[in-house]
């Protein structure tokens, strides 16, 4: 893969962000601007009498109460899991935690899951980086109501890797996920099995996440508009579903599972000690060999599989993995505002891009053997440029923020308004483009959304927004000004990153997270930085219908920053 620079491009209008904070102090009007339809509701999926399970799971959602700081029980959502059938280890409760157990399966497994809820609200789950049929997938159309149950009815394609579930409900994902409505999947394979990696005690899920808590330790969630156009931050990191979380080892090789839970906040991970972290897997499974990096950045929806080695460390010694400081992923005045103890910003007392640890390791027993680190961990097809159905007109993916709200090529979501560009021709390759416009959101929801080299049907890498051109809409110095980083997810089959290309300023704010992205592997969510451009390549293969794609800063994807391909 490759990164680009073009030096040539200079600062637009210094990125200060004013514009974006004073419309976010608007009152309520401003949100009745945000332009997204009703969701049709569809019935509950029941049993087939032809599908015959391997495994089955009776999963609920419901309110719960957990002990999470001292003193007052916090009141939660939470997944409860019970195994019908399949074998004893496809769930693992994480002790004292408000997430939802692990759910481990195995590649070629039949899979059942009964998805019940006793929420006051319409929820439905998703399987993150799971390649299932669209209507298993957790689309909002699905929502169920309290009382109501849908069966989730697939087959595990996936390679091994870690995935996620949690709610995808229509304008409140970002709510039951910080509320606790969260999990992690761990799948299984041969490949993977065969490298005798560590596992068992030695396989460590680590879920970060972060939260606000009142007087009373009850949970603060966006109570502003400005939270929902930045991204809600909160001021206290849980790993686990627990603070101040420390871990201890033996004197050996370990699995860390990483993934980062949190509605928008981005971690830039990196021991204390400046030990190199090795990554052995991302999103989509594992790499075709390790790969050593100084640090790591980590998105919402992201994943990291980790080697870590306490060989040679003596008893007592300790470890602190940190989020070491970055900056660039929001516009300039909030990050001064989060910085500078301004009024209002929930994440000041842990601004986005400041040095804080995540947790820590201590060695608590010697052992003399550990596993060796295999030199090779998989195989996966590489996909070119000249392998895709079109090659010189890429699926377009256009970030572009303003006042009212975020949008992806232009547009807010509303069920059935997929563009012609958005139209994919089942059983293709793609290649796809993701890229800021900087011209705001204006002329593009105005003009009837995108168009490529002057074409209503092209897919073209010549990217026009609704006919005003770049610098439509809110105009370039105001989208520059708003200018953030977003992880953009696809729902479905993962897809290989061929490039990155800067092509307009943040010279100095991607040089602070730059060395930190992984450069191969399969992947499903990617971190596209301001005035960044990233081509993709992604199979859309198995299954046809709807699939959604959308920015994992969930605050933003209930905000309407969110599309749907059609897989025909």
């Amino acid at each position: 893969m490759k990164h680009i620079i073009n030096p040539s491009r200079r600062r637009f209008f210094a990125q200060t962000g004013a514009g974006l904070l004073a419309y976010a102090a608007l009152p309520s009007w401003l949100q009745a601007m945000e332009g997204m339809g009703e969701m049709p509701k569809m019935a509950p999926n029941k049993a087939s009498a032809n599908f015959h399970a391997d495994v089955e799971i009776n999963l609920l959602c419901k309110p719960s109460t957990v002990s999470i700081l001292p003193g007052q029980p916090t009141r939660v959502q939470q997944y409860f899991a019970k195994l019908v059938k399949g074998p004893a280890n496809t769930l693992t409760e994480i002790p004292g935690s408000y997430l939802g157990p692990v759910l481990r399966f195995e590649k070629g497994q039949k899979i059942r899951i009964n998805l019940s809820s006793e929420l006051d609200e319409p929820t439905i789950t998703h399987w993150h980086g799971l390649h299932v049929p669209a209507m298993m997938d957790g689309h909002p159309l699905y929502a169920i109501d309290k009382g109501q149950t849908f069966v989730y009815e697939f087959e595990m394609l996936n390679r091994s890797g870690m995935n996620i579930y949690h709610p995808h409900p229509h304008n409140a994902t970002a709510s039951q996920v910080y509320h606790g409505l969260a999990g992690a999947i761990l799948v299984n394979d041969e490949e993977e099995r065969r490298l005798e990696l560590p596992g068992g005690e030695y396989e460590i899920p680590i879920v970060i996440q972060d939260k606000l808590f009142d007087a009373q330790n009850q949970l603060i969630y966006a109570g502003h508009m400005r939270d929902r156009m930045m991204g809600f931050y909160g001021d206290r990191i849980l790993v686990n579903g627990r603070p101040d979380f420390n871990l201890d080892v033996a004197s050996r090789a370990y699995r860390f599972r990483i993934l980062n839970g949190s509605t928008a906040r981005i971690y830039k991970l990196a021991w204390d000690d400046n030990s190199p972290i090795t990554v052995i897997g991302t999103d989509g499974g594992l790499l075709e060999t390790p790969v050593n990096k100084p640090y790591v950045m980590l998105a919402p929806g992201e994943r990291l599989d980790v080697w870590v080695d306490f060989s040679g460390r003596n008893v007592g010694s300790q470890l602190v993995m940190r989020s070491r400081s970055f900056s660039g992923v929001l516009p300039k005045m909030a990050e001064r505002m989060m910085g500078g103890g301004m009024g209002g910003m929930h994440g000041k007392a842990l601004p986005v891009g400041s040095d804080y640890p995540i947790f820590s390791v201590k060695v608590t027993r010697q052992v003399s053997d550990s596993p060796a680190l295999p030199g090779k961990l998989s195989t996966y097809k590489h996909y070119q440029i000249s392998d895709t159905s079109n090659p010189n007109k890429p699926v377009p993916i256009a970030i572009s923020e303003g006042p009212m709200a975020m949008r992806l090529n232009g547009r807010p979501y509303a069920y059935n308004d997929v563009l012609p560009s958005e139209r994919i021709p089942f059983n293709t390759l793609q290649l796809m483009e993701i890229f800021h416009t900087h011209g705001g959101h204006g002329g593009m929801g105005m003009m009837g959304g995108m168009k490529h080299g002057g074409d209503d049907n092209a897919q073209g890498s010549d990217h026009k927004m609704g006919g005003m051109g770049m610098m439509g809409g809110m105009g370039g110095g105001m989208g520059m000004m708003m200018s953030m980083a977003h992880p953009i997810h696809m729902h479905g089959q993962s897809f290989q990153i061929i490039s990155r290309t800067l092509k307009m300023g943040g010279g100095e704010d991607y040089a602070s997270v730059k060395d930190g992205f992984i450069e191969g592997g399969l992947k499903d969510t990617v971190l596209v930085m301001p005035g960044e451009s990233v081509k993709v390549i992604k199979p859309f293969q198995d299954f046809k219908g709807l699939f959604m794609y959308h920015c994992h800063n969930l605050e933003h994807e209930d905000m309407g920053m969110m599309r749907d391909l059609l897989i025909e």
